[in-house]
C-alpha cells in the first residue's frame, strides 16, 4: 500500500460524515433523524463514486491522480455543503432566542413594526427532537445506554462486539472468494491495466456481462492504496448500512427502541451477513441500496416527498441495477407503493382541505421533507397537479437511475445487441418456465435451502417430500429450465460457508413477522397498521418474483440476502410485540411466557450462530485451520483450493524467469485469473500485460498465440496444447499450466 493511499482511502468516509451534516433533515417529526441522514450520504457519495468511474473511464484517465482530483474536488464540495448548513443551523437558533427577546420588548414598549422571526424547525438530530423521539433514540447515544435495560445492552452489545470482530478479519484477511478469483477482482484489475472501461476479450463472459457496482467501488481503493488490503471494507460498510437502513425501518413501522435493536441483533447474528461482510462478494452491497431505497419510499406513505428524497430514490435504484439486477425484484414493488401512496395522500389531502381541515403552508413545496407529517397532500395544489406532480416525480427517479445504470447497459447492449447480456447470461440464472406448477416446485426448492439445518433427517425428509410432489403434479425437480447449470437438488446449507449458509433462525422470525403484519397487523404495530401491512405486502410480492424469476441453485440463499434485509424488521417488530404483551400479561413482575421464553431462547441460539460464524466461518475464521492470525497472505488467498497454491506458484516463477511481458491467457469460464495479476506484475507494481487467447465476446477476437512471449493456463490442459504455437514447449501441473518459445 503506497503511503498516499491511506488518506484518500479516508476520502469516502469523510465524505460521508460531511453530508450527513449537510442532508440532515428539518422536519421535526422525522423518524430517526440520524440515520435518515447516513442514508443519504451513503446514496449521494456511491452515486458520484459510480459516476467518477463512468466519467472518468470514458475519457480513459482511470488513474489515480484523476481519483485523487475527482475526491478533493467532492471533499471540498461536501465540506462547503456541511459549513453551509451549520451556519443556517446557528442562525436559526440565534433567531430562536432571539424572538422571545424581542416579544418581552414589545409586551413593555408598546406596538412595533418588527415581526419576529417564527421559532425555527427544532434540530431533528438533537437528543429533545421530536423525530428523535419518535425513532426510540431520543435520549442520545449516552442517554440511550444509561436508560437501556439489561436485555437492549446485550443486544446492542453482541451487534457492536460482532462488527468490531468482522471488521478485524476484513482488515487482516486477504480476498479469497471464489468468484473473485474469477471474474470480481480480474475486472478491476483489467481496468487499472487499460485505463478505461471498454470490454476485452476473455474466456469468461461474467468479467464484462454482470453488473459492476461493487467492483466500482473496489476501483477506488485499489488504485489509492495500489493493492487489495482494503477490499473486503466495501462490503463490510455495506453490512453497517444495512443494519442501519434495517432499524430506521423498524422505527418508521413503529417499533421502539427495543424493536430495532432486536431488528439489529437478528440481522446481524445471521450468519450469512456476519460471512458477508469480510467479503469481496457483492450481495451486501446490493442489499444495502435495497434497504436504502426501503427506507426512503416508506417515508412516503404519510407525506409528501421532496425533489430530495426523489433523487435518493432514483439514486437507490440506479446503484441497485448497476451492483445486482435481482434486487429490483425488491425495488419494483417499493416504488409501486411509494407511487401509491403519494397518489392516495395527493387525493386525501385535496378532500380535507376543501374541507377546511387543512391548515396554512407548513412546509415548502419540494424540499427535502415537504408537506405534513400526518399524511396531508402539500396544500395549494390542484387534484390535476398534485397528480402530475406524482407522475412527474417517478419519471424524475427512472431518469436518475437511468444516469446512474444507463452508462453500463449502454456497452453491454452495443457488445451483445441486448442490454441483459449474451444469450448464455440470460439462460443461465433467470427462469426458464413460468407455470404456475413449475414456479411452485421452484419456490419449496429455494425454500429447502434458505431453511436448511444440521438435521440430516430434517433436510433428507423435507427434500424428499419436494421431490415426490414436484413428481406428482408433472413437473422434473431436476429441470434445466428452473435448475442453474448441472446442479442437482437438494444440497447441505446449514455449515457456515459465505456463499451456502442458509438462514433458518432469521428467515423463521421474518417468515413469522411477515404473517403477523399481514394477517394481524395490529397486535404487531397498534399504531402503524396501515403501513405495516403494505410494507409486508412488498416482502411477500419480493420473495415471490425472486422464486419465479431466479433459478434454483446451490449458492441461491446469497442472492436472497436483500430479500432478508427488507424482512427482518418486520422479525423485530413481532419479537417485541411478543415481550410486550408477555410483560402486560404477567403485570411487570419479571415473569416470562412460555413464548416469550422460546423466543429468548432463539434469540440466544442466534447469538451463538453468528458467534460461530465469525469464528468459524469459510473461508475466513478467526480460530482454527485457516485463522487469519495463523495462516500467511498467500495461503488465505487459495484456502478454496489449497492444492492451487503452489501450482500458481510454480508457474509463474518459470514465466517471470524469462523475462517475458505481453503473457496470453488460457482459462475456461469459472477459472481464476486474479492470480496471475498478483504474480506477474513488476516489482513497482505494475500490472502485466495480460491478454486473453479465447474469447466469448463475437466482436472481441482473442489475441494471436504467436504475439505473446508466454502462455499462463489453469484447468484443461488439452485446451492449453490446442492453442501453443508448434515447437512451444509445454509444462503442466495439476491445475496449472504454463508454455515457453523455443530459447526461454
Amino acid at each position: 500500500m503506497s503511503a498516499a493511499g491511506y488518506p484518500l482511502a479516508l476520502a469516502p468516509v469523510a465524505a460521508i460524515g460531511l453530508l450527513t451534516v449537510a442532508l440532515r433533515p428539518l422536519a421535526t417529526e422525522t423518524v430517526a433523524p440520524l440515520r435518515l441522514a447516513l442514508v443519504r450520504a451513503a446514496l449521494v457519495t456511491g452515486a458520484f463514486a459510480v459516476l467518477t468511474v463512468e466519467v472518468l473511464g470514458a475519457l480513459g484517465l482511470l488513474t489515480l491522480p484523476a481519483f485523487a482530483v475527482a475526491w478533493l474536488l467532492f471533499l471540498a464540495a461536501t465540506g462547503a455543503a456541511a459549513g453551509r448548513r451549520r451556519r443556517r443551523d446557528a442562525a436559526r437558533r440565534a433567531a430562536a432566542v432571539a424572538a422571545p427577546r424581542r416579544a418581552l420588548v414589545g409586551a413593555t414598549t408598546g406596538p412595533t413594526t418588527d415581526t419576529p422571526a417564527p421559532p425555527p424547525a427544532p434540530d431533528a438530530g438533537a437528543p429533545g427532537a421530536a423525530g428523535a423521539r419518535r425513532s426510540g433514540w431520543w435520549t442520545g447515544p449516552a442517554g440511550a445506554w444509561r436508560t437501556a435495560g439489561r436485555g437492549e445492552r446485550l443486544l446492542a452489545g453482541t451487534v457492536g462486539g460482532l462488527l468490531l470482530v468482522e471488521l478485524l478479519i476484513a482488515l487482516l484477511a486477504e480476498p479469497n472468494n471464489f468468484d473473485s478469483q474469477t471474474y470480481h477482482l480480474p475486472k478491476v484489475e483489467h481496468w487499472v491495466a487499460q485505463g478505461d472501461l471498454d470490454f476485452w476479450p476473455t474466456a469468461i463472459h461474467r468479467q464484462v456481462t454482470i453488473p459492476p457496482g461493487a467492483e466500482y467501488l473496489l476501483l477506488h481503493l485499489r488504485l489509492f492504496t495500489g493493492g487489495d488490503a482494503l477490499h473486503h471494507l466495501v462490503q463490510w460498510a455495506a453490512g453497517v448500512g444495512v443494519l442501519l437502513a434495517a432499524t430506521r425501518i423498524t422505527a418508521q413501522l413503529g417499533g421502539s427502541r427495543r424493536a430495532q435493536l432486536l431488528t439489529a441483533f437478528v440481522l446481524a447474528t445471521t450468519p450469512m451477513v456476519a460471512l458477508q461482510a469480510t467479503s469481496t462478494q457483492t450481495d451486501l452491497v446490493c442489499a444495502a441500496w435495497v434497504a436504502c431505497a426501503a427506507t426512503l419510499a416508506l417515508d412516503g406513505l404519510r407525506r409528501r416527498t421532496g425533489v430530495g428524497t426523489m433523487l435518493g430514490l432514483g439514486a437507490a435504484t440506479g446503484l441497485t441495477a448497476v451492483t445486482k439486477t435481482n434486487g429490483l425484484m425488491a425495488l419494483g414493488p417499493l416504488l409501486v407503493l411509494w407511487g401509491l401512496a403519494q397518489l392516495r395522500l395527493a387525493r386525501g389531502g385535496t378532500a380535507r382541505e376543501r374541507a377546511g381541515a387543512l391548515p396554512g403552508r407548513a412546509g415548502a413545496v419540494g424540499g427535502p421533507d415537504a408537506g405534513h407529517a400526518g399524511g396531508a397532500a402539500a396544500p395549494g395544489l390542484r387534484p390535476g397537479r398534485q397528480v402530475a406532480r406524482t407522475v412527474t416525480g417517478s419519471v424524475l427517479i427512472l431518469l436518475v437511475a437511468a444516469v446512474v445504470v444507463g452508462p453500463f447497459l449502454a456497452r453491454v447492449t452495443a457488445e451483445f445487441g441486448h442490454p441483459l447480456g449474451p444469450p448464455r447470461l440470460r439462460e443461465s440464472v433467470p427462469m426458464e418456465r413460468h407455470d404456475p406448477p413449475s414456479v411452485l416446485v421452484n419456490a419449496l426448492r429455494i425454500a429447502h435451502t434458505a431453511f436448511d439445518t444440521p438435521l440430516a433427517p430434517l433436510r433428507r425428509a423435507g427434500a424428499e417430500a419436494i421431490v415426490a410432489g414436484a413428481e406428482l403434479i408433472g413437473v422434473d425437480p431436476q429441470d434445466r429450465a428452473t435448475t442453474f447449470g448441472r446442479e442437482r437438488f437438494p444440497v447441505p446449507s446449514w455449515y457456515p460457508d459465505e456463499d451456502r449458509v442458509a438462514f433458518p433462525l432469521a428467515g423463521a422470525l421474518a417468515l413469522i413477522g411477515t404473517g403477523f403484519a399481514l394477517v394481524r397487523p395490529g397486535r404487531v404495530g397498534p399504531t402503524q397498521a396501515g403501513p405495516l401491512r403494505a410494507y409486508a405486502v412488498v416482502v411477500v410480492v419480493a420473495v415471490l418474483l425472486h422464486t419465479a424469476m431466479v433459478k434454483w441453485q446451490p449458492w441461491g440463499n446469497r442472492l436472497l440476502l436483500y430479500a432478508l434485509a427488507l424482512a427482518v424488521p418486520l422479525a423485530g417488530l413481532w419479537l417485541d410485540a411478543l415481550f410486550r404483551r408477555s410483560a402486560a400479561r404477567d403485570g411487570g413482575a419479571g415473569r416470562r411466557s412460555v413464548a416469550a421464553g422460546l423466543a429468548v431462547t432463539v434469540l440466544a441460539t442466534c447469538a451463538l450462530a453468528g458467534v460461530l460464524a465469525v469464528s468459524y466461518g469459510f473461508p475466513r475464521r478467526l480460530v482454527g485451520a485457516g485463522s487469519v492470525f495463523t495462516t500467511s497472505e498467500w495461503e488465505t488467498r487459495f484456502l478454496r483450493r489449497p492444492q492451487w497454491a503452489e501450482e500458481f506458484r510454480w508457474a509463474a516463477d518459470a514465466v517471470r524467469a524469462t523475462g517475458a511481458r505481453r503473457i496470453g491467457l488460457v482459462q475456461q469460464n469459472d477459472n481464476w485469473e486474479y492470480p496471475w495479476w498478483l504474480l506477474l506484475r513488476d516489482a513497482d507494481g505494475r500490472p502485466p500485460e495480460l491478454v486473453a487467447l479465447q474469447s466469448v465476446l463475437p466482436g472481441r477476437p482473442p489475441a494471436d498465440p504467436a504475439s505473446v512471449d508466454a502462455i499462463v493456463c489453469t484447468g484443461s490442459r488439452p485446451a492449453c496444447a490446442e492453442l501453443v504455437p508448434a515447437g512451444w514447449r509445454v509444462e503442466f501441473r495439476g491445475y496449472v499450466g504454463y508454455a515457453l518459445p523455443p530459447g526461454r
